[in-house]
């Protein structure tokens, strides 16, 4: 579970800022909206952001998926000579010359870890590394450059700091070398899943969910709750030959992989609807192809389907950016509902950005789950709780953020002077 993260001079954000998925006292939808840690913190099952376009919105959740990719491969060898695809804040004179500052706080396996850092291009300056298996926070390890501190219930990581490059983090080099603390951690990030709502990548994880029997007939249930009309899906993986082909030239370093792999798999998905007879009865089945006959909503729910249901199922964290393409404003508050729910016993969490404003409401959110992005007369963004306002309980949260209660809304200019020179 996520409790916290925080970010500082990494693309639109200058200063550090910080994402809570703590609740506060309020106790609206308590029991279906929030889940309690340790008996003592709450934490929220759902958190969704709005803001204008180019807000900062997405670099929230770029900033998660640099970390994340960060630690999962900065050990690796072939990150060796790279430098570290860190971006700062450019907007200001001084941000350039700081280092990017990251820092997360998670349970994994009921333990709360705190763990973060600070690096520019050419090198990690600052990582640290807390835990709190009894309540009380204690040192991992804590690092300043090359000179390293470990705390006593981190052994793993001893003789390690040499082998750790300047360009790498200290807890992939652990985890490398098999620490299983650090291993347990870097497992956390894995599944901590980052997709975009524009890009389909993460439809393969649909697929491959598809063809185990125990989770298909979970993805089938899901996407007929949403009345796409689908009785079925099917797979077809086909093998191609790929292995010296000649009819279409590729790169030389893409021909030399098709060449050593011979053969790629292809993989087609159809959907199977029922067609009627002239009885209106009786009918049998139709295929049709996911990609070529299926609209945009349908193949858009049907990639989210495999991440959604895996993190409910599994009491992980999904974060999905542009969470409202391409998908009808009752099939985004379905989606959230089925966080914001006690059917969601294994304490998934779901954060995402949006800018349909239909789910902005009191009925779905309390209102430390509905976040702001906004940017200042610098340019620079700050991330804000609608917790933080005075708001009557009557209140509608939509209408009031279309009026600009809130901020994070752009302002649009008159049209004087878009047309000057038009005959």
């Amino acid at each position: 579970m996520l409790i916290e993260f925080k970010i500082g001079n990494f693309l639109s954000y200058d200063k550090p800022v910080s994402f809570s998925m703590v609740a506060s006292a309020r106790t609206e939808h308590e029991d279906d909206n929030t889940i309690i840690l340790d008996g003592k913190v709450r934490l929220l099952k759902s958190a969704i952001i709005y803001g204008a376009n180019a807000s900062g919105k997405s670099n929230l959740f770029k900033a998660m998926n640099f970390m994340r990719h960060f630690v999962l491969n900065s050990s690796k060898e072939t990150q060796a000579t790279e430098k570290i695809k860190v971006k700062g804040f450019r907007l200001s004179a001084v941000a350039p010359n700081k280092p990017s500052f990251f820092e997360i706080i998670f349970v994994n396996d009921n333990v709360r870890y705190k763990y973060g850092f600070e690096t520019n291009s050419e090198r990690v300056e600052k990582e640290w590394l807390f835990f709190a298996p009894k309540g009380k926070e204690a040192l991992l390890f804590k690092r300043s450059n090359d000179t390293f501190e470990l705390g006593a219930q981190f052994k793993e990581g001893k003789e390690l700091a040499d082998k750790t490059r300047k360009n790498a983090l200290f807890l992939s080099v652990v985890a490398q070398f098999n620490g299983s603390i650090a291993a347990n951690i870097l497992s956390w990030f894995k599944n901590f899943k980052i997709i975009s709502g524009l890009d389909d990548n993460y439809r393969k994880f649909t697929v491959d969910k598809i063809k185990d029997p125990n989770f298909k007939p979970g993805i089938l249930k899901f996407l007929q709750i949403a009345d796409l009309g689908i009785e079925d899906i099917d797979v077809e993986r086909t093998k191609v030959n790929v292995g010296g082909m000649g009819i279409v030239k590729f790169p030389p370093e893409i021909q030399a992989m098709l060449n050593k792999a011979k053969s790629i798999v292809s993989e087609k998905v159809t959907t199977i609807h029922k067609k009627y007879g002239i009885d209106k009865k009786t009918y049998t089945l139709e295929q049709f192809g996911l990609d070529s006959e299926e609209s945009n909503g349908t193949r858009q729910l049907f990639a989210l389907a495999g991440p959604i249901l895996h993190v409910l199922k599994t009491g992980k964290v999904l974060v999905i950016d542009e969470f409202d393409a391409r998908l009808h404003p009752l099939l985004i508050k379905f989606l959230i509902k089925l966080f914001n729910s006690k059917n969601n016993r294994n304490n998934a969490q779901l954060i995402c950005a949006s800018h349909n404003t239909s789910a902005l409401n009191i009925t779905l959110f309390r209102r430390d789950q509905i976040w702001f992005a906004e940017k200042n007369q610098y340019g620079a963004t700050d991330i804000y709780s609608l917790v933080d306002f005075k708001v009557r309980k009557d209140a509608s949260f939509e209408k009031d953020y279309i009026l600009g209660k809130y901020g994070a809304i752009p302002f649009v200019r008159g049209m004087e002077g878009l047309f000057e020179g038009d005959a």
